[in-house]
């Protein structure tokens, strides 16, 4: 499956739209991991935890997005791109979406 953020694959031809696809996961942190990240907010530096689990949470959603577009028969997804959202306090949902092709 190809995945890009590009509209159009050079030298590539598109033969088959077949929609939007998206995967998604909500993760919440986990409480050793809060306080943790609470104490490293006081002296500062990367939250190496949470850059790992948002690494994760996106990952699982991409493979989502991914499994929606091979289930449509895409070979595949363009224009991909990632959001999130607080879902409530100390959770996050992480999206992944783009457009499913089959390409020649």
């Amino acid at each position: 499956m190809l995945l890009s953020n590009l509209e159009i694959i050079p030298d590539r031809q598109i033969i088959a739209h077949l929609g939007v696809v998206q995967g998604s996961t909500v993760r919440s942190k986990h409480v050793g991991r809060d306080i943790m990240a609470g104490l490293k907010n006081v002296v500062g530096g990367e939250l190496k935890a949470y850059t790992e689990l948002l690494t994760e949470a996106r990952n699982q959603a991409t493979n989502r997005m991914v499994e929606q577009a091979e289930q449509l028969g895409a070979n595949a997804v363009l224009n991909v791109r990632y959001t999130s959202t607080s879902v409530t306090t100390g959770a996050a949902e992480i999206l992944a979406y783009g457009t499913a092709v089959t390409l020649k």
